[in-house]
């Protein structure tokens, strides 16, 4: 049985880290959650030389 669900709101911010922060906080996760995400997003862009993750493909 599939249930409805609502569609996400657009993303307020332009920058990466923050459009994380407000989704994390849109779906009501952890306070720690969030940091963890966010420490690992981080650490993944800086991996890949600080690029944005849409030009990461190409």
């Amino acid at each position: 049985m599939k249930t409805a669900t609502a569609p996400l709101p657009p993303l307020r911010s332009v920058k990466v880290l923050d459009q994380l922060r407000e989704r994390i906080r849109y779906l009501h996760y952890s306070l720690r959650t969030e940091q963890a995400y966010v420490h690992w997003v981080r650490a993944f862009i800086r991996f890949h030389g600080v690029r944005h993750p849409a030009t990461l493909g190409s």
